[in-house]
């Protein structure tokens, strides 16, 4: 489907619903704050709060956003209740690791009807510039291909280490991506992969992204969708000052 087909189909009777899981149950403990990373101010709101502004105004007709199970009160109240968020439909517990957060909001959209053809986008509630465009790029991605995950080529040349911490091996460069979200997926393959995942602790060691879930629990391969360079993941200090300057590169009218 094309990205105006999406635009003007989602949530339609015409075309598949379109939901969207904004992961934010971290601890932040690399940020080295008192603040929960995905709550400090970043430009004068909560860091998740972008995340969660960028597909309010989108295609995307639900909203879960996931956090600690102890900061489901200030969420509803200090950015849902606060910003007005419309979409938002349930803020919910997650888990100990990504995917328990992950699995969370997919039992929500699952409990709220959502079928086999729908589309789930799942985002980091630290990348704030997620963009319109880059939503529809995956959401039509989502729907040609059943899977698929935001990603910018590297630009670097990339070495494999063995585990003395010598460069064992390299890669072609031109083959390698950097992988970002939103990551996208047809519902049912998702869901269904996640099932497996929980069903089986054997399976959960070392998984650190949906596409890895869908491509070790459902044998699919996994489309790579052109996502922006901008597109970065405010996680250390370091990127604060470099995030800000993304951000009035990007806002000019606010500087």
């Amino acid at each position: 489907m094309s990205m105006e087909k999406v635009g003007k189909s989602a949530g339609s009777a015409a075309g598949p619903r379109i939901g969207a899981i904004v992961v934010a149950a971290g601890s932040g403990t690399r940020m080295q704050s008192g603040v929960k990373k995905q709550f400090m101010d970043f430009m004068g709101k909560p860091l998740v709060y972008h995340a969660a502004a960028a597909l309010e105004d989108s295609p995307v007709r639900d909203i879960i956003l996931v956090t600690g199970a102890e900061d489901v009160g200030y969420v509803r109240r200090n950015i849902v209740e606060k910003y007005g968020f419309r979409k938002v439909r349930a803020v919910t517990a997650g888990g100990k690791e990504r995917w328990n957060s992950v699995f969370a909001g997919l039992s929500r959209l699952a409990e709220m009807g959502y079928g086999e053809r729908d589309i789930v986008l799942v985002q980091d509630g630290a990348r704030p510039f997620l963009s319109r465009e880059m939503i529809l790029r995956t959401c039509a991605d989502a729907e040609a291909y059943g899977a698929c995950v935001a990603a910018v080529r590297a630009k670097d040349t990339i070495k494999i280490a063995d585990r003395d911490g010598f460069a064992e091996s390299t890669p072609d460069r031109r083959l390698c991506w950097q992988v970002q979200t939103p990551q996208a997926f047809a519902f049912g393959l998702i869901l269904g992969a996640y099932r497996k995942l929980i069903a089986d602790p054997r399976e959960q060691a070392g998984i650190t992204d949906d596409a890895m879930v869908v491509e070790k629990e459902a044998g699919r391969k996994v489309r790579l969708t052109e996502g922006s360079y901008w597109n970065i993941k405010i996680t250390t200090p370091e990127d604060l000052p470099l995030g800000e300057a993304v951000y009035r590169y990007l806002h000019p009218e606010e500087s």
